[in-house]
């Protein structure tokens, strides 16, 4: 046939990436593009809970499997018509060929990664150190072991004691003395030399850091004898393909055995590798001059990169396999690093609250702090931590970022170009001001933009504090309206798109209570370990707000809508991507690595949040725009009162 199909297969092409590829019978288009390397957003990891995934059929919709209940529920009556499918849950039942349009607003597109962070100087003290040695040759009179004369040489010369050569050295080491005319550089870690190369290679000592995010990758390609970042790259963690929430990937694990582990682990470490190859290259350095490499992520992170069962931290009581530090060989997971490199990750705090946020307090040095200090890491999980040197520093962490990464929003999306970064609205017409990521026609609204949206609303009176729609603004301006979900806010006509999308951008009734779930849950969990530990907002004399999503906030609009306990902006301090620094400054000093294993046995304390008996009542207030209570919020009810005059 022309098409080259058989009654086996079925040609699908997505477009408009121009990809095709025969696929078996019965594949779901979702599967189909991943195989082809084609990006469609799948925030549920393709278990149709999300309506990300929305593709129009522009040939082949007869041969596709019939409409499921939550395609109709996701779908509007017009894009049913225009025949839209979501690709998770559609198939191509036969033999034929399929041609399938990816819309702007379904593809993952160029996400803006946060990679720097509050930078703390350190002194280099790594744990890997070079040293060259000429070492006298041997004789009748002086037949000591290769070995023995490499390191009496060390001794006598740097005075380096009590250390060993690894063993698999030993199969080329006399080769390598004796062909570098007994001038060599020996490489050691902690008391083991893992190197000895030819010459003086003193000057070429680098290591690596890498924060694994569930959204992002960043690494850091390290001079271990300056303490320097020569390169830096990033990525968008592969394992969103199963899923971009915690769960969805451990359910992927659980659905597939440990060929879902495996899954897991091979595309974060191909991510990595990406990375590392990236850093090498801008730096003019090959990956096996690098000797070392930290590792810090959320405890489900670390278990997907060391391939270790997770199915019991996503049960209560949550508790994590290990919670001190982890060394092994690099070469066991697959990373691109000199053959003997050690790979060290941080200690873990307690359920999800991870070597991450152990990052955080090196950072932060929050447990040595005189005065109260709180930390708050947005992203897909958000981890709070608050205390000081007195009391220690309590974390819990909470289900929070589905809904401010665009899952279950409707018009919700990553951070990417065209997406609405910036929203605000005039009190008196109630229209809307808005600003894209890179000045893109809009295609969907982010985080930080549906946070001023929700911020905005409250302030003009479109909505309560309840979260419901004030229908007489209707009369004021026609973008209050209803439709298919309720009461909705228009903060795009489809015009504005540029034809990137064929609807307006809304915020729905329904997309508020998301939202105000999602920050609800923020709030309990910082006002719930205040109280406990007896502590109010005037307390607290400082807020370090950490990770690449709350960078991004606008910290006055986050307060107004109650994500965290009403703090002075002055003492707000935005610290970026504090877990890749702190990667950084455990790769470069033996001292900071001791202190990370120090606080986490004797300073941090894991609080568990559902536990608390209060979590259901204090939630539901909680939900509250910015909380039930508004004499809580006094900064933000007079805020109200007089902007409502």
């Amino acid at each position: 046939m022309s098409l080259g199909i058989d009654e086996e297969k079925a040609v699908i092409v997505f477009q408009p990436y121009g990809r095709r590829g025969a696929f078996r019978k019965d594949i779901n288009l979702l599967e189909a593009a991943k195989k082809l390397g084609v990006d469609i957003s799948s925030l549920c990891g393709g278990r149709g809970l999300c309506g990300k995934c929305k593709v129009k059929i522009l040939k082949g919709y007869e041969y596709l499997n019939p409409l499921k209940e939550s395609e109709i529920r996701f779908l509007t009556e017009e894009e049913i018509r225009e025949e839209y499918r979501l690709a998770c849950l559609t198939s191509v039942t036969t033999s034929c060929e399929a041609i399938i349009y990816v819309p702007e607003r379904s593809r993952v597109g160029r996400q803006r990664l946060q990679v720097e962070g509050f930078e703390v100087p350190v002194k280099p003290n790594p744990l890997v150190k070079k040293y060259f040695v000429e070492l006298p040759p041997p004789t009748l009179k002086d037949p000591r072991s290769d070995d023995r004369r490499l390191l009496d040489s060390l001794r006598e010369k740097y005075g380096v004691e009590n250390i060993d050569l690894h063993y698999e050295l030993l199969s080329d080491l006399p080769i390598i003395l004796r062909g570098a005319k007994w001038r060599v550089t020996a490489t050691i870690w902690r008391n083991t030399i893992i190197a000895v190369e030819p010459g003086d290679t003193t000057s070429r000592c680098f290591g690596f850091a890498c924060d694994i995010g569930s959204t992002k990758l960043a690494g850091f390609l390290m001079d271990l004898n300056t303490g320097k970042v020569v390169s830096v790259a990033a990525r968008i963690n592969p394992q969103i393909q199963y899923g971009e929430d915690i769960v969805s990937r451990v359910t992927h694990v659980l659905l597939k055995g440990w060929g879902g582990l495996n899954d897991l682990q091979n595309a974060v470490v191909k991510g990595i590798n990406e990375i590392v190859d990236e850093c090498c290259q801008k730096a003019n350095v090959k990956p096996e001059e690098i000797y070392e490499a930290v590792f810090v992520g959320n405890t489900a992170m670390m278990m997907f990169l060391l391939k270790i069962w997770p199915q019991y931290v996503a049960y209560s009581p949550y508790p994590p396999p290990r919670s001190a530090s982890i060394d092994l060989p690099s070469r066991v997971v697959g990373i691109k690093t000199h053959s003997r490199a050690n790979l060290h990750y941080l200690p873990t705090i307690g359920g999800f609250v991870g070597a991450d946020n152990v990052s955080n307090m090196v950072v932060t040095k929050l447990p040595d702090s005189n005065d109260v200090g709180m930390c708050i890491d947005i992203g897909t999980n958000t981890e709070i931590g608050i205390g000081n040197r007195e009391i220690g520093v309590w974390y819990d962490s909470c289900a929070s970022g589905p809904a401010f990464e665009g899952m279950t929003v409707k018009h919700g999306m990553r951070a990417t170009s065209g997406s609405i970064e910036r929203i605000s609205i005039d009190i008196e017409s109630l229209e809307p001001i808005y600003k894209t990521i890179d000045d893109e026609p809009p295609i969907g609204i982010c985080g930080s933009g549906l946070i001023d949206a929700l911020a905005e609303m409250l302030k003009s009176g479109i909505i309560d504090m309840s979260g419901r729609f004030n229908s007489e603004c209707s009369k004021i301006n026609k973008r209050i309206r209803e439709g298919l979900d309720g009461w909705e806010y228009v903060v795009a006509y489809r015009e504005e798109t540029k034809g990137k999308l064929d609807t307006d951008i809304v915020i729905t009734q329904r997309d508020i209570r998301e939202l105000q779930k999602a920050k609800a849950a923020i709030h309990t969990g910082a006002s719930l370990i205040m109280k406990r530990l007896g502590i109010t907002e005037n307390d607290v004399k400082i807020l370090y707000i950490a990770g690449a999503f709350g960078n991004y906030i606008d910290p006055e609009n986050a307060r107004t809508i109650g994500m965290y306990p009403e703090i002075p902006i002055e003492r707000i301090k935005f610290i970026g991507n504090a877990a890749g620094t702190g990667a950084r400054m455990c790769l470069i000093s033996r001292e900071e690595r001791e202190y990370a294993e120090y606080i986490v046995k004797n300073k941090i304390k894991y609080f568990e949040l559902a536990a608390d008996p209060e979590f259901q009542i204090e939630y539901i207030n909680s939900t509250f725009l910015p909380y039930r209570d508004l004499s809580k919020y006094p900064i933000t009810a007079n805020l109200l009162r007089r902007l409502r005059k």
